[in-house]
């Protein structure tokens, strides 16, 4: 044997001595050698000296509509060992999988901002029973309870839509990646609430808009947050239900009542903003004028007319009638409408004191049943701090007057 032959011999077994042996599950590196009429891309594994395939649905962890955008002849890429095709130990060929090296590179990805707490950016690319299917490089879902911070009826509406997630649970080994938007409206909510709160005063009055109704009142956005208005503190008059008055989405002004931030709650008034039922009584209802009114109230003293929405005067029971009333049920009803005549206003102590019976023409025997009334109503008087009235309020001019004679 010559010492070329010797060479040769050397070199084959070198040759044979370098290749190494491909087991599924490698990271190995191939080139490009064809694109066959499949859409496959045709490689050879470097140091092995045998071939694989990357069909296109391995090729890229993106959707490919055009495998030449992907690679060409002659490049060089990072592939995964899925599977062998074949028998034939030297002349069988591998299933090769560009994507799965793509998608270890995107868990760890995932692993090190779900570490970092970071908030990632998704389309959603299907909505499945039980919620919505993104790409975040590898599949990932979003449960249905962790989509709004309120209940939501059609998934469909976010088909199509980017949404920013929270990470929940990353378990690559399973290609496991659950995520939350809820989260995410949680802490902007949080993150508003503070600059809200930070900037709002009990006394403030700001704007808002209707978020909400319930029976006992309205839940007002204050850009934000959220406060309620009290069904009382709607409206001066009395209000049945807040959606008599309110509709969601109006824009309302309120002023803020108080603010309570361990329980998480703040109060808000409506019927503060507005011009109050006694103010400019006085030109609105002044001594003498004649108004109509709705009977309110019935007690033992008089009956409590309202003549303006949240404004209330008392017809003393020696004001209902010239006729002698025994108890003011006798004569009126609640619910009843009545003319009134306005004998005394008293804007400070928000105080009407008004009559029936002044705009009714007196019997010829009206100033002895007068005087008769008068005195029992001396005697029965309700006390001040019940009604709200004093003597003189309740009775009025006319009494002192009579008195006097």
């Amino acid at each position: 044997m010559t010492e070329n032959d010797n060479n040769q011999n050397s070199d084959l077994l070198n040759a044979i001595n370098s290749v190494e042996e491909v087991k599924i599950g490698d990271v190995v590196t191939g080139e490009v050698l064809d694109i066959d009429d499949d859409r496959q891309l045709i490689v050879g594994i470097q140091g092995a000296g045998v071939e694989g395939v990357v069909p296109l649905r391995e090729l890229s962890t993106q959707h490919v509509d055009n495998i030449s955008d992907i690679a060409k002849i002659g490049d060089e890429m990072e592939l995964v060992v899925v599977s062998r095709i074949g028998n034939d130990k030297e002349g069988g060929s591998y299933l090769l999988s560009r994507k799965r090296v793509q998608a270890r590179e995107v868990w760890k990805d995932i692993e090190a901002k779900a570490a970092n707490d970071e908030v990632l950016e998704v389309p959603v690319t299907q909505v499945v029973k039980g919620g919505l299917v993104v790409d975040a490089g590898v599949r990932g879902f979003i449960p249905a309870s962790m989509i709004e911070n309120r209940f939501v009826d059609d998934l469909n509406a976010y088909k199509g839509q980017t949404l920013k997630v929270k990470i929940i649970e990353v378990k690559p080994e399973e290609n496991r990646l659950i995520l939350s938007h809820k989260a995410i409206l949680n802490a902007e909510r949080a993150e508003k609430r503070a600059e809200v709160l930070s900037s709002i005063n009990v006394g403030d009055v700001v704007e808002g808009k209707v978020a909400r109704l319930t029976n006992f009142g309205a839940f007002v956005d204050l850009g934000g947050v959220d406060g309620l208005v009290h069904i009382s503190e709607i409206a001066y008059e009395r209000v049945n239900k807040p959606s008599d008055i309110l509709k969601v989405g109006e824009e309302v002004k309120v002023k803020v009542l108080a603010i309570d931030e361990d329980k998480d709650r703040i109060s808000l008034s409506i019927k503060q903003t507005q011009p109050g039922p006694w103010d400019n009584i006085a030109e609105k209802a002044p001594a003498g004028s004649v108004l109509d009114g709705t009977v309110k109230r019935l007690t033992d003293f008089g009956a409590f007319v309202e003549v303006f929405p949240g404004v209330e005067g008392l017809v003393h029971i020696s004001q209902i009638s010239h006729k002698h009333v025994a108890t003011p049920g006798d004569v009126l009803k609640s619910g009843e409408s009545v003319k009134v005549k306005v004998l005394e206003v008293n804007p400070e102590d928000r105080r009407l004191a008004l009559s029936i019976k002044a705009l009714e023409e007196a019997p010829a025997d009206s100033k002895e049943q007068s005087n008769h009334n008068e005195s029992v109503n001396f005697k029965n008087d309700a006390p001040e701090e019940e009604t709200g009235f004093t003597l003189g309020d309740i009775i009025g001019k006319d009494l002192k007057d009579n008195d006097n004679n």
